[in-house]
């Protein structure tokens, strides 16, 4: 398998996602006593760092992908 670039967006995208799966799966099984609504605020807040991880991680990479692209034209 060819190695890809790293995008830690997607890591905490699905790091989120994983947490509250886990959290309603518990509070279904019985084993917390954990408000059905309490999912929404970590996916919906997991998902808001996601983009801004992503955001920043995309702005990093196109600073310095024009960075070697403008030394390499001297």
């Amino acid at each position: 398998m060819r190695r890809h670039e790293f995008q830690p967006g997607r890591l905490i995208a699905g790091l989120a996602l994983v947490v509250a799966g886990v959290l309603y799966l518990v509070g279904t099984t019985g084993e917390a006593d954990l408000p059905w609504f309490a999912v929404i605020p970590i996916t919906m807040g997991g998902l808001t760092l996601a983009a801004l991880v992503g955001l920043v991680t995309y702005a990093v990479r196109r600073d310095r992908r024009d960075r070697i692209t403008e030394s390499s034209d001297r």
